[in-house]
């Protein structure tokens, strides 16, 4: 397992508790056959955004290489009304041991800037069928709620990235920028046509959940290696500023989402 995919390590329960699960209008964005005979999803995590396709697809096939976000996923499925045509693997998004054209989608769900670029479009290509469809998808982070709030939460994650820089942690973490996903995609030649679309979505959370969520980024691996403190990010500012801008009782979360689209 990667460095990378060993920050999950343990989180599996707060990421599937607090992260959103993917809006409805999605799948009518993407869904060009009633019944796509196999749509993929990688980096599928705890199954947020694998499951959805379960009504839809004759089958459905998140590939995740962390062992708890999998085992996660495989829990929540046990009562899912369209489990039989839900499945897990182990596996890498350039690497999925999966047939050549056997895909009708292919989905990375707030994945992509964790998979190394080039090698991954290749992959997806591969798997893909003629006139299939990739789907690279992320949500704004955090989501809409206070600009105050924001305003503080970026000040942390400012001193978090100065932080891991300084310890030399970064390295150790690689990721790609999501802004330049689109033009990966159009650059890789794999796809005839690329564009990017805009979603919106509505979800209930309180300051618990908002903190709870904050902590399934890097942040939490770090707090357990004890290489970067809570302190030394001013994390208690966050969670003040969370419970006084959002407070114990639910209120809405609006959640953006930049939907990157290539036609194979």
């Amino acid at each position: 397992m990667t460095e990378t995919s060993a920050i999950w390590t343990g989180e599996a329960s707060k990421y599937d508790r607090t992260r959103p699960t993917p809006p409805p209008a999605l799948l009518t964005q993407l869904i060009h056959t009633p019944h796509p005979t196999l749509v993929v999803d990688l980096g599928s995590g705890t199954g947020l955004s694998t499951a959805i396709w379960g009504e839809w697809a004759q089958q459905v096939i998140g590939i995740e290489p962390n062992a708890d976000m999998r085992t996660q996923a495989v829990r929540k499925i046990e009562h899912h009304p369209y489990a039989v045509h839900i499945a897990y693997r182990e596996g890498v998004a350039h690497q999925t041991g999966l047939p050549d054209g056997c895909a009708d989608i292919v989905t990375c769900a707030q994945s992509l800037h964790w998979m190394e670029p080039t090698s991954t479009l290749a992959e997806i290509a591969r798997i893909l069928r003629p006139g299939g469809l990739f789907a690279a998808y992320d949500y704004d982070w955090p989501p809409t709620l206070n600009w105050e709030l924001e305003w503080v939460y970026q000040e942390v994650d400012e001193r978090f990235d100065e932080l891991l820089k300084a310890h030399g942690l970064d390295q150790n973490l690689q990721k790609w920028s999501k802004d330049t996903h689109l033009d990966r995609m159009r650059d890789s030649t794999h796809f005839r046509f690329t564009r990017e679309v805009f979603l919106h979505h509505i979800e209930q959370g309180d300051a618990a959940r908002f903190m709870e969520m904050i902590l399934t980024n890097a942040y939490s691996h770090q707090f357990k290696l004890k290489a970067i403190t809570e302190q030394e990010i001013g994390f208690d500012r966050l969670t003040h500023a969370a419970f006084q801008y959002i407070g114990s009782e639910p209120i809405p979360w609006y959640f953006s989402y930049r939907v990157r689209l290539g036609m194979k």
